[in-house]
């Protein structure tokens, strides 16, 4: 079933989890964004950041390129430093995550800052082809959609480091993501071929303003999953 296209006041809204296996504080935050991404209303994505990795544990899905991304997102927001666990929520603002309602409270805020929505649809077809499709929306500046495609989740046995010993589960786990374009607000549309993606992960689009700006849509596209 297609994710649909549509210009409201219902979301979804985009919550951005920087984690990493190597970090003790995170398991809480790792296991909230599981269930913020049960909610039809929010597109979850975990993202393993590496520069934990030197203290005992290396996160099998961290990468130079998900760090980067918090990195510029602390530049964005004006942080004088990055940590874990870091939700940033809707683009606008950031909390450990560990909490709901601080999460809650910058949903608010994003509701309010964004009553009207650039959703994305998203619609695989019977070739297992991804096909992106934004209708016009009036825009204040240019804006970046920015593919993300994840796993679901994961059961990680952790052997050494703050978290040795401990079994840790990650939900939304991105495994690649990249910009598909730099949109002007005119209706468009782009194709991603199946080799960019396996069929049983999920997918998501993000619209945000240019250089890690608010968001101003979000949709996802995933499988069912069991446990």
């Amino acid at each position: 079933m297609p994710a649909a296209a549509r210009e409201a006041a219902g979301g979804p809204w985009a919550i951005e989890l920087f984690t990493s296996q190597g970090c003790s504080s995170c398991p809480p935050a790792d296991l909230q964004l599981g269930k913020l991404g049960r909610r039809n209303d929010i597109v979850a994505l975990s993202f393993h950041v590496d520069y934990w990795d030197y203290i005992g544990w290396k996160d099998r899905f961290a990468t130079r390129e998900t760090t980067e991304r918090q990195r510029a997102y602390a530049r964005t927001l004006k942080q004088r430093y990055v940590y874990t666990p870091e939700m940033v929520v809707d683009g606008i603002g950031h909390d450990p995550g560990v909490s709901l309602d601080p999460i809650k409270s910058l949903l608010a805020e994003a509701h309010h800052r964004s009553p009207r929505r650039a959703t994305p649809e998203l619609v695989r077809s019977a070739d297992g082809v991804l096909t992106v499709r934004l209708g016009a929306f009036k825009l204040e500046g240019p804006a970046d959609v920015v593919l993300a495609v994840y796993d679901r989740r994961h059961s990680t046995a952790v052997g050494d480091g703050e978290n040795g010993g401990r079994t840790l589960e990650n939900f939304n786990v991105v495994r690649h993501f990249e910009t598909l374009a730099r949109w002007d607000g005119a209706a468009a549309n782009w194709t991603v071929p199946v080799g960019r993606f396996k069929p049983e992960q999920g997918m998501a689009v993000l619209v945000q303003q240019a250089d890690h700006g608010p968001m101003l849509g979000c949709n996802k596209l995933e499988p069912m999953v069991t446990g």
